[in-house]
């Protein structure tokens, strides 16, 4: 992989750049937790940055998802199955990630924006990737437990639905960063702006409760931000779910 793609954020978090999507690599000694797994493309990119800091897929202790949107549950199954590595996600997201129902945006929606600039080239992309292909689960698993998660990194799920129902950032309140997900990025191919923003709004589940998660990321105590697409973003995460709440209207 370039060598431009593993961003270490602090001390044992590690964000990674896949192809269009970000995923993070949390570790504590030889343990590990791996948070979201990209498209189903980008499974020698995952395997790959594991094995750049140090660490196997059997180190994996488990594997959280933000949200089962395929550029995040890519490989998620893959590890499941191949490794034994438990799959968590909200309870609400677990049937999401057995796709009993997709929350996802579909052909016809994208190619009703295709005019836009970005669109387009991202779309093929996508479907290159496995956008669209099969990346059902067979035992995603709801959080364990309620607070802090006993995994390396020690990160706090917080539910921010919107963008899906069962969508979450993770908090590690230890180091000051904030997982965010499809909830708050700095960047995305389909998007002009650059910096905190949401993602257009084709991409959500229910826009009004994007906005109204956005709260919920203002008040968590952080100074870094790690997105599912775009750069890190180093300052204020209050001020940066304010900008993307503004830059929304």
């Amino acid at each position: 992989m370039r060598e431009d793609a593993i961003v270490e954020a602090a001390a044992g978090v590690h964000l990674v750049h896949g192809s269009n999507t970000n995923w993070v690599i949390l570790t504590d000694g030889d343990a590990v937790t791996l948070v979201d797994t990209g498209y189903p493309g980008d499974r020698e990119e995952v395997l790959a940055s594991l094995d750049a800091l140090g660490h196997s897929p059997e180190a994996v202790s488990a594997v959280l998802i933000t949200h089962a949107h395929n550029d995040h549950l890519g490989s998620a199954e893959y590890l499941s199955g191949t490794f034994g590595i438990p799959v968590y996600l909200h309870e609400a997201e677990v049937p999401h990630a057995r796709r009993e129902f997709l929350h996802q945006v579909s052909v016809g929606q994208v190619m009703r924006q295709a005019w836009r600039p970005g669109v387009l080239p991202w779309a093929l992309h996508a479907i290159k990737s496995g956008g669209t292909a099969d990346v059902r689960m067979t035992r995603p698993e709801a959080f364990p437990a309620e607070g802090p998660l006993d995994l390396p990194g020690r990160p706090v799920p917080v539910h921010t639905p919107g963008h899906t129902p069962g969508h979450c950032v993770y908090h590690l309140p230890d180091s000051g960063i904030v997982i965010s997900g499809d909830a708050l990025v700095s960047g995305h191919p389909t998007s002009r702006i650059r910096g905190p923003q949401l993602l257009p709004a084709m991409f959500d589940a229910e826009r009004a409760g994007a906005l109204a998660s956005l709260g919920r990321i203002e008040a968590l105590a952080a100074d870094v931000l790690l997105p599912g697409h775009g750069s890190v973003h180093r300052g204020p995460v209050r001020e940066a779910a304010q900008r993307a709440q503004e830059l929304a209207g």
